[in-house]
């Protein structure tokens, strides 16, 4: 009987034979949704809490004799139950040291435990991140967008789902063709090789000049204008309309439109050294994408998809000849789809890269995330979609998160205010090798060593400090505070990490092989039933993370565990402990402890290092 742990949950275990107990005593069945199992509070004695408050109604007897009775019968038929108290409605459980030692046998012999296998009939979920425009380089908002996004593909890929990642790169408009008009006015033929910047940075300075000049060019011509008897805003406003840089803008965005060759040559070489710059970003990152679409093929698709709802007559076109989607009895207004001119919308494009995205992939589910001022664009998404005939459309999934703000307020991409991702990667980086220097971290290491670990920790506080932070809501990010080896960061789980992999390295060093199962006699203190029992809580985190799309519920797990192990670290010694078979127990339980916490990192996209 008691091998049987090995093979079954103790929760499903306990819950099996709650269900027994209740038609043995009680003559009726109950379904497993009526046996509530939660863990018991810290102030009261017990593993598991049976909630008895639903059995009432079949007992017909008193919260305190119902819960006697079912634990009576428990502690008699269920081996996981060693004994029971109860508190008014609710019996306490204390599990089996048998059913706690079966568990981490469980733990110790599957290396992707708490994750589910993806089969060949497993959902195909597609996940949309990045979405970077071609005029300037990622910032800080694509850094928590780009980090969302790949760990909720880790996420949804350890709940058994295939998952494709995708990007669609916003590579036309109006804001490129200022990039390029920039470059061509002012650049004298300057390439990323000729002034040693990343394209992607090259590009931004000429998009940051562009607004420069069109500034100064606007004030000159508000002044002129106000001279003449407009008043200020009316004055700004003609400024704008009759700035000639802007009307020379809007000219290459024709001719890109009419396939102008020459502009057609220009947009391809500045955007190739876009592209190069935003691989190198992506993987300084650790992020990656398993399609990439570009807004320069996906809009023409999404006008013929239109063109084809309005013969469905799902839209219908005003006298000016735009198109447009009646959504008013969805309790929303009237959305544009084509202008007058015949030129698409962002709702068009989206409209043409899910179209080509269906045809490529058989999609079940699709996420993107982008920030929640799109909020509106994708309930509208939604449900155009959805009446285009696109399975996964009503049911589409906009993770929108939250913006990054600074201790010195928000980014202004134009006026070059932002913080660069790149410099921002390398900052972090060189403030992870100086605090470590400071610390003493990187004591007998070599200088590759102490460099490679100086990346690894500098990026993993800078994916914590993000991650952990839930992703609805608004955040202030703080360098300074990311990099500490103390508290809920990311070097303090890595730090943790590196010391039992450093104690496991010595338990080696002195011989010690650990077995391939403990025996199911071997004893356990209070504080290793604990940990055993948070261990288990991971595939639970999995889940939850999963069904709630939230990386933060796989960060706050993996803090959680790590606080746990430190306490238990501090209170009872591994190495010394006072027998063979205690520091067995205790090796077997810190190494995967260890194992736990990187694959939890693993599913932040952060790496953990082996020493520290």
């Amino acid at each position: 009987m008691i091998l049987f742990f090995i093979y079954m949950k103790i929760e499903d275990q306990i819950s099996s034979s709650v269900i027994a107990s209740v038609k043995e005593l009680y003559g009726q069945d109950v379904p497993t949704s009526m046996v509530q199992l939660q863990k018991t509070k810290s102030n009261f004695e017990g593993n598991l809490t049976l909630v008895v408050f639903p059995f009432l109604k079949i007992s017909r007897k008193k919260p305190e004799v119902t819960a006697q009775e079912i634990g009576e019968r428990l502690v008699k038929d269920c081996p996981a139950v060693a004994s029971f108290n109860v508190v008014k409605g609710f019996l306490n459980l204390n599990v089996a040291i048998e059913a706690w030692i079966g568990l981490l046998n469980d733990i110790h012999a599957d290396e992707s435990f708490g994750e589910k296998p993806v089969t060949e009939n497993s959902s195909l979920v597609m996940i949309e991140y990045s979405s970077p425009n071609t005029n300037k380089p990622l910032h800080l908002g694509h850094v928590r967008n780009n980090l969302l996004g790949w760990s909720l593909a880790q996420i949804m890929t350890a709940n058994g789902n295939k998952v494709v990642k995708t990007n669609i790169v916003n590579d036309r408009g109006i804001h490129i063709c200022k990039s390029m008009l920039a470059w061509q006015k002012w650049g004298n033929g300057e390439t990323p090789e000729s002034s040693g910047k990343k394209g992607d940075h090259l590009i931004g300075d000429y998009y940051v000049a562009f607004d420069k000049h069109f500034r100064a060019e606007v004030a000159e011509l508000k002044t002129k204008f106000m001279a003449e008897g407009l008043d200020e805003e009316a004055a700004e406003n003609k400024a704008k309309e009759e700035s000639p840089l802007m009307k020379e803008a809007h000219e290459m965005l024709v001719k890109w439109e009419q396939g102008d060759q020459e502009v057609r040559a220009l947009w391809e070489k500045m955007n190739n050294w876009v592209y190069a710059g935003f691989d190198e970003t992506y993987k300084a990152l650790g992020v990656s994408f398993d399609k990439i679409y570009y807004e320069s093929n996906t809009y023409l698709e999404g006008k013929a998809k239109v063109e084809e709802g309005l013969e469905k007559g799902l839209f219908f076109r005003k006298d000016d000849n735009s198109v447009w989607a009646d959504l008013t009895d969805e309790g929303l207004d009237q959305k544009l789809l084509l202008r007058s001119d015949g030129t698409s919308v962002y709702m068009t494009q989206d409209i043409g890269t899910a179209d080509m995205r269906f045809k490529d992939y058989p999609i079940d589910k699709m996420i993107y995330v982008v920030g929640n001022e799109q909020n509106y664009h994708f309930q509208v998404l939604s449900i155009l979609l959805d009446r285009l005939g696109f399975k996964w459309g009503k049911e589409l999934v906009h993770f929108s998160y939250g913006m990054v703000e600074l201790p010195n307020g928000k980014m202004k991409s134009r006026e070059g205010t932002v913080v660069d991702a790149d410099e921002l990667v390398a900052e972090m980086i060189s403030d992870a090798r100086k605090t470590s220097d400071e610390l003493g971290k990187f004591d007998d290491m070599t200088e590759e060593e102490k460099q490679e670990i100086a990346r690894i920790v500098g990026l993993g506080a800078l994916k914590y400090f993000i991650l952990k932070v839930d992703a609805r809501k608004n955040m202030l990010f703080n360098p300074e505070e990311s990099i500490d080896f103390n508290g809920n960061t990311g070097p303090f789980i890595q730090y943790t990490y590196a010391r039992i992999r450093s104690i496991m390295r010595k338990a080696k060093a002195e011989g010690i092989e650990l077995p391939v199962a403990l025996p199911l006699t071997a004893q356990l203190n209070e504080k290793e039933i604990q940990l055993i029992q948070k261990m288990n809580d991971f595939g639970v985190a999995v889940a939850q993370a999963g069904t709630d799309y939230s990386p933060s519920g796989i960060a706050n797990y993996c803090y959680e565990l790590t606080k746990d192990f430190n306490q238990f670290y501090h209170d009872y010694s591994i190495l010394n402990a006072d027998t063979k078979d205690e520091k067995i127990v205790r090796l077997v339980i810190a190494g995967n402890v260890a194992k736990i916490i990187k694959n939890g990192m693993e599913l932040l996209g952060i790496e953990v290092p082996e020493r520290m």
